[in-house]
């Protein structure tokens, strides 16, 4: 049963992109159903950039590249501030320590098999453990363990019109769009160039898609780019480097589908609606593939887990990750190009409005 609203409320979930994705249900759950709650969310500096402009939240952003400074200017702007309820939704070291400034009588973290880095040591309730959830439904536990027990599945959050005007200029008018985006935060969970090349030509030929690049500007995005630009028949529309997180998201509600490995735009493209062709060999589909896209992805994690674990992917400790040299290597373009058919021909019969 639901519990009445606290009077204040704190989320600290400092990273990654996709992870603050998936910290959007959560907001617009307590918004919906606790609307008097006030709601504070400690955050990374890049973090906020994505999601700072969220209504009717305060954020306190943590700089972890500012070193202990940044650990004393958060304690700063936390020194005089007491919450009723704290949801302590990270297990990293550098979370816990950021933790110990977040004063509440209510600290809810992790059940002890999803803990590490003496995790336990800063809470006092944990969420249930459930073996098998996605990171999504986990962060849900959180909401039932402080005593609501709603979902809504909602990720809505603001697109400047400067970011659909970018995205505008980019890709005008309607035609079908696939959006590459090729690189993980890892890079074992990057797929090969030529074959994000191969597929791209077959969007191209046989669905009349243009192609856009996408990505960061680390010097390994742009090396990419580079080479499934040289690969391909004709050029794509290059964009790795070039856009700004709110602008990405401008790019994903023209776009029909983003093609990407485990990665935050995966998670971002639920913001737009967009569906996701995911790429999963290193990481489980089931516990950080695309929410609402995970019937599209390609998924070889267990196959991935008999190769280099010797034994069945659920007989592993859920969450295990399989960033081995070559894993991405077991993702076939042939599989991802019928994939690829199948989403067009049953989401889209012409072209994707804006």
């Amino acid at each position: 049963m639901t519990q009445p609203a606290p009077n204040s409320l704190c989320i600290l979930r400092l990273s990654a992109l996709g992870d603050v994705t998936h910290v959007l249900p959560i907001i617009h759950t307590l918004r919906t159903h606790w609307p008097t709650t006030r709601l504070t969310w400690v955050i990374g500096k890049l973090e906020a950039q994505l999601v700072g402009d969220l209504p009717d939240v305060e954020f306190i952003v943590f700089d972890k590249s500012a070193g202990w400074r940044g650990f004393r200017d958060l304690r700063r702007q936390l020194a005089n501030r007491q919450f009723d309820v704290a949801l302590l939704m990270q297990v990293s070291l550098r979370a816990n320590l950021v933790g110990i400034g977040i004063k509440s009588p209510l600290r809810i973290g992790y059940d002890k098999q999803r803990s590490k880095d003496g995790h336990g040591l800063f809470v006092n309730r944990r969420i249930p453990a459930t073996h098998g959830q996605h990171v999504v439904d986990s962060f849900f536990s959180f909401l039932s363990t402080a005593g609501l027990e709603a979902r809504e599945l909602n990720w809505n959050l603001p697109i400047p019109d400067s970011a659909r005007a970018f995205a505008e200029t980019h890709l005008p008018g309607q035609a079908p769009t696939l959006i590459i985006n090729p690189c993980a935060s890892h890079a074992r969970r990057n797929w090969l160039p030529e074959r994000y090349a191969a597929l791209a030509d077959h969007a191209a030929n046989v669905h009349g898609m243009r192609v856009v690049l996408s990505g960061g500007p680390s010097a390994l995005e742009r090396e990419m780019g580079e080479m499934i630009t040289t690969h391909m028949q004709s050029p794509p529309i290059n964009l790795i480097g070039k856009d700004t997180l709110k602008q990405f998201l401008g790019l994903l509600k023209k776009a029909h589908v983003l093609i990407t490995p485990d990665s935050g735009p995966a998670h971002m493209a639920a913001i737009t609606g967009t569906p996701v062709l995911g790429l999963y060999a290193a990481s489980n589909v089931e516990r950080s593939g695309p929410y609402f896209s995970r019937q599209w992805c390609v998924n070889k994690y267990d196959e991935a887990a008999n190769k280099f674990k010797g034994k069945p992917a659920a007989t592993l400790p859920w969450g295990t990750k399989l960033e081995y040299p070559g894993v991405m290597d077991l993702i076939q373009v042939e599989e991802v190009k019928d994939k690829l058919d199948k989403l067009m021909k049953d989401v889209y019969s012409h072209s994707k409005g804006t």
